[in-house]
């Protein structure tokens, strides 16, 4: 089945598919939902055109609208906080369901590590093994959840690195090192890419010789993906 003419029209609008969920992300500004519910009745509208039926028990929204949205004869529930690709999303925006999650996650996946080192794998296999199966955990969604994470949400995953790095008897990247990482990546596909909504925050100064910095009004934001892509990438390119 081919949804890609399932998409949205309007700029603030975001339809995202994965599998068989799909998402709905609006912007919302002045109490303005005219777009967003337009977009609602397009998505049923839509499936309804291509034999396809929406469940709307298992759809949620997040956070309460003033007026709530029907679907089907039957009204959106609303939830504190929900699950989005292995992230949970909460109403305050506070991270520490998803660090919870991923430290379980991880910890589980140290007790294989260990079981390799009792086999005696060289370093080698055993620093791989961590890269795929327990690093990559930790950097789930990390450009996300890092700059707003508290100090003690952050040392829950960095004490999971130190263990891993008892295991294996090496260095390994710290949780600082690996979020700059997936920064400066995902900055770099950013830049590449055009179509990205977030592609023009990635202005070059009239000089050519970095990038005009975002203009933040607090710290959260200042430490927010955008204005510290926007700085590693004005502080690592090659600019000549």
């Amino acid at each position: 089945l081919y949804t890609n003419s399932c998409t949205s029209s309007h700029q603030f609008v975001k339809l995202l598919k994965f599998a068989d969920d799909t998402t709905l992300i609006g912007l919302i500004s002045g109490e303005d939902e005219s777009t967003y519910r337009w977009e609602i009745d397009h998505l049923v509208t839509w499936c309804r055109q291509n034999n396809l039926e929406l469940n709307a028990l298992k759809t949620v929204e997040n956070p309460a609208p003033p007026t709530p949205i029907i679907l089907c004869d039957t009204t959106f529930h609303t939830v504190e906080r929900f699950r989005f690709l292995g992230t949970i999303i909460t109403q305050d925006l506070k991270w520490e369901l998803t660090i919870s999650s991923l430290t379980k996650k991880a910890q589980q996946r140290l007790y294989f590590l260990q079981q390799l080192k009792k086999f005696k794998l060289p370093t080698t296999m055993m620093v791989v093994f961590y890269t795929a199966i327990i690093e990559s955990i930790l950097t789930s969604s990390i450009t996300v959840w890092y700059s707003a994470a508290t100090t003690k949400d952050k040392g829950r995953l960095q004490r999971i690195i130190r263990s891993a790095e008892r295991v294996i008897g090496c260095n390994l990247p710290s949780l600082q090192d690996l979020y700059t990482s997936w920064t400066q990546r995902r900055a770099e596909k950013i830049v590449a890419d055009p179509s990205h909504p977030g592609h023009h925050l990635f202005e070059p100064l009239p000089s050519g010789r970095r990038l005009r910095s975002i203009k933040t009004k607090t710290s959260c934001h200042k430490n927010s993906f955008f204005p510290t892509a926007v700085r590693l990438i004005s502080q690592t390119r090659d600019w000549h």
